[in-house]
């Protein structure tokens, strides 16, 4: 049996059976307000005392009165683009809801609220509502995060409330290591956890030390906790500490301030090697997933975005496809690709939640993935996980969210999908995945405010014309927004031929845009932008070509075999499954149009080293073979389709890089990009669009969002708010060893990489 992680007193207390000691006191709003909050300055200054007041007369008799009190002063927030907080200790998230209730009432909040925690042992989302009833401002915070609080695996974990303006990165697992897998700089500091006599880890000199790395100096700390070894601690680590009056019971807490009297000790962080002093304007070359994602995540920070892309529309490339699929990658050893698209899927679907409407253009149906004979993907520690999930309530939130045949979830979608599963047909159900229309995503988030979308410019080169970047090409429209409607793919719209640009100077015509800022997202049309360097310098681009089939739902004369069960007018679900399925090869069905019967659609076959998106009678026949081998049921339902047409293919190019992980951030300005401010090009007027900010008088280097291959809808989404969090330094959706995997300067020579950002603390 395992440990509940909360027990519950007669009287309401909570109590953790792993310490001997509770959660929280009866009065636990109040000590978060009055110990937390308040001690790092995010509440008013607390009422004064008649004694106070008094004095404060005496020193100011012109400006105050007894009947008329002085305004609270500003919280340390006070009109600030975003804020960082940091937890040593979740809980039951009773500061959390806290905070974003202070945050919610404050007019002067800042725009974003970003808060990190770090919690070994997530309490079932039951726990958490229980401890917020009693105060009934934190029920409806305490519901919107329940929805989301599922699948805590051991690493970080965003999960976005308030349309993204309140951003929780729950870190699960061991203080000191989940500590060194946070980044950014924190201005708040909360440090919380079980006695230090019962829990000595979470109060020890490397845990500070860790929380010193993170804390932007005059970063303002506060504790409950007055223990002489917390004292100590702080104090060793550069902090300013102070023992003030405590709310009752507690006689006095501890107030502190980051201000060491020596030179940080140096040490690599994996931040950007650059960030922006402030948002500008930037341009994005690229209009599909990758594109698209950054435009967004760029525009919520402020920064005008303006996306180029050489189609008449948005999303004509790889992200044209009529429907795909969010789903994790599930691998024995957890490979970091796995965890990527773990935190991917949930900022997918986030991000369609909060954009798409749900049941048209894309649903959290659950997808059912199946294995090749023999091959059981989930790693050793999983299976413990699962064993206890069903029987121990507590146990939920923590429970991977891939559930294996032999879990009755899996079982019952097996069956509805005509799926069968023994020794030779092995399954994982999917809990959290579902499907979405790519290029009604693409652009929903073009469509936000901040963002103007121009098509028919082709970006041929840029050059540098410190601090700014001009965007070079040929253009045939001027600056519109994004229609709102979005027309199914046809063959006749196959996307765009995304080769390497050959003679590139002969097409540059005139400046398409200057900007503070340059992402490059076209896809394995990157290379033609940044240029094709032979020095150590050119990012290792790989075209990977794929084609699927796609077509109407079917009628119920289609069935043949079937056609008893048809009588709705549609297959029934036996036969076309009302969620994805997936394994070698893939069927979404149930997909709705904007006009017409639904679709379904099917594939992919995978071509490397083809970058033209051609269309193949060999593949069409090979989806085909593909769909028979995974669901037979739906294969001899739609062979009608194939023989007269209806089954219609469809192909896109996709960018791959060698360790199969996408390029995310800073590119250095290598031999592909040559300052020149006298040039004929940088004295041209700018055709479309143009910088006046003048924000960041530093030249930014051009920064990239590429490689994202066939899991461009699962990664995309957090790819750019990763690159957008690097830009500003803020904490990152991911853990530090992955956001290094993903920075795009690892591909080039060593001598061409930019300078890493670091920063630190003596004694560390």
């Amino acid at each position: 049996m395992v440990q509940p992680t909360v027990a519950w007193r007669d009287d309401g207390t909570p109590v953790s059976p792993r310490f001997g000691d509770i959660y929280r006191s009866l009065s636990g709003l109040t000590q978060a307000r009055e110990v937390f909050l308040r001690g790092c300055g995010l509440l008013p200054a607390a009422a004064p005392t008649p004694e106070s007041a008094a004095i404060a007369i005496t020193a100011t008799p012109a400006e105050a009165s007894p009947d008329d009190p002085a305004p609270p002063s500003p919280c340390a927030w006070a009109h600030a683009a975003s804020w960082a907080v940091l937890e040593t200790g979740f809980g039951l998230g009773l500061n959390f809801l806290a905070t974003w209730q202070a945050w919610r009432e404050d007019p002067a909040r800042p725009q974003r609220l970003f808060y990190s925690a770090v919690e070994a042992w997530p309490p079932d989302a039951a726990d958490l509502l229980r401890s917020a009833a009693p105060y009934p401002g934190l029920r409806p915070l305490a519901e919107a995060l329940a929805e989301q609080w599922h699948g805590l695996l051991p690493g970080l974990h965003r999960i976005r409330l308030d349309e993204g303006r309140v951003q929780l990165t729950l870190a699960v697992g061991d203080v000191r290591a989940m500590l060194a897998e946070l980044s950014g700089r924190f201005d708040s500091i909360y440090l919380d956890g079980f006695d230090p006599a019962r829990n000595p880890d979470m109060w020890g000199l490397p845990v500070l030390k860790a929380v010193a790395r993170l804390a932007r100096p005059g970063a303002r700390a506060a504790t409950w906790s007055v223990a002489a070894s917390v004292r100590e601690g702080l104090t060793t680590c550069g902090f300013v500490v102070e023992r003030v009056p405590g709310p009752p019971p507690k006689r006095s807490v501890l107030r502190a301030t980051l201000a060491p009297h020596w030179s940080p000790k140096r040490r690599s962080m994996p931040d950007a090697p650059v960030q922006a002093a402030a948002p500008g304007h930037c341009v994005v070359v690229g209009a599909g997933l990758a594109g698209a994602s950054v435009a967004y995540s760029l525009a919520q920070r402020g920064w005008r975005v303006t996306v180029l892309d050489q189609a008449d529309e948005p999303a004509t490339g790889a992200s044209g496809l009529p429907a795909g699929v969010v789903a994790p990658h599930v691998s024995p050893d957890d490979r970091p690709v796995s965890r990527l698209t773990r935190a991917g899927a949930r900022a997918t679907l986030a991000r369609a939640t909060a954009l798409l409407q749900d049941g048209v253009d894309f649903a959290a149906t659950g997808v059912l993935e199946r294995h090749a004979p023999g091959e059981r993907r989930l790693p050793a520690d999983w299976l413990v996980a699962l064993a206890n999930a069903p029987a121990t309530p507590t146990a939920q939130a923590t429970a991977p969210e891939s559930w294996p045949d032999t879990d009755p979830r899996t079982q019952q979608r097996a069956q509805a999908a005509s799926v069968p599963l023994d020794e030779h047909h092995l399954a994982l159900w999917h809990a959290h995945a579902g499907w979405i229309r790519p290029a009604a995503l693409v652009r929903a988030m073009l469509g936000a405010p901040g963002i103007t979308w121009v098509g028919r410019a082709k970006v041929t080169g840029l050059r540098a014309v410190a601090p700014r970047w001009q965007v070079l090409g040929e253009s045939a429209s001027a600056p519109e927004a994004v229609a709102p409607a979005n027309a199914l793919p046809t063959p006749e719209t196959a996307p765009l031929s995304a080769t390497a640009a050959e003679d590139t100077d002969a097409h540059i015509t005139t400046v398409l845009a200057e900007a503070d800022l340059v992402f490059v997202t076209a896809g394995f049309g990157t290379l033609g932008v940044l240029g094709a360097a032979g020095d150590g310098t050119a990012l290792p681009l790989h075209a990977l070509r794929g084609q699927v089939a796609w077509g109407p739902m079917p009628l119920a004369g289609d069935f043949g075999d079937f056609g008893d069960a048809s009588a709705a007018g549609l297959v029934d679900a036996a036969a076309m499954p009302p969620f994805p399925v997936n394994g070698h090869g893939s069927l979404i069905a149930h997909v709705p149009t904007d006009t017409g019967a639904p679709l379904w659609v099917t594939g992919s076959t995978f071509e490397r080293g083809q970058a033209q998106a051609v269309l193949r009678d060999e593949d069409h026949a090979h989806n085909r073979t593909r769909l028979a081998e995974l669901l037979p049921a739906a294969a001899k339902v739609l062979d009608a389709h194939w023989a007269d047409g209806r089954a219609r293919p469809w192909a896109g190019v996709r960018a791959t890089l060698p360790d199969r992980l996408p390029a995310v951030g800073a590119w250095a300005a290598g031999g592909a990009f040559e300052s020149d401010s006298n040039s004929a090009a940088a004295q041209h007027p700018p055709a479309l669009t143009a910088s006046n900010s003048g924000a960041n008088q530093t030249l930014l280097p051009v920064h990239v969002l590429t490689g994202l291959g066939a899991r461009g809808l699962t990664l995309a989404v957090l790819c750019g708010e990763t690159a957008a969090a690097w830009l500003h330094g803020e904490p990152l959706p991911v853990e530090a060893t992955l956001a290094r995997k993903l920075q795009a300067g690892r591909f080039q020579a060593d001598s061409m990489r930019l300078p890493q950002r670091t920063t630190g603390i003596a004694g560390s």
